[in-house]
């Protein structure tokens, strides 16, 4: 039986499809997720501030994504970009649609 301390520090993975190959995102840790909202703040006042959000998220979540330039992204189709960060904000508890409950 694991203790909570050692389970503080697992990452909970899945597999999903990005561009029409299996990648692997873990679940955001509180940390990250407050990170994210403190970024999430400025993010209304410009298009590309909503962009810098969504390059944290995917680069905080995706396996191998932190090793991506800020101009990497701009290699990737955006709705695969959203897709994606979409998918991490559900696996990771965030970004459930109104009226949905377990």
């Amino acid at each position: 039986m694991s203790t909570l301390k050692e389970l503080s520090a697992k990452r909970m993975s899945k597999s999903v499809k990005f561009m029409g190959e299996d990648v692997k995102i873990y679940k955001l840790s509180v940390a990250e997720v407050l990170s994210i909202q403190e970024k999430s703040k400025d993010a209304g006042a410009t298009e590309t501030a909503g962009f810098e959000v969504l390059r944290t998220v995917i680069r905080m979540a995706v396996e191998g994504a932190k090793e991506l330039e800020d101009g990497d992204f701009n290699n990737f189709p955006m709705d695969e970009l959203s897709k994606i960060s979409a998918e991490i904000m559900k696996f990771s508890g965030l970004g459930e649609p109104a009226g949905k409950s377990a």
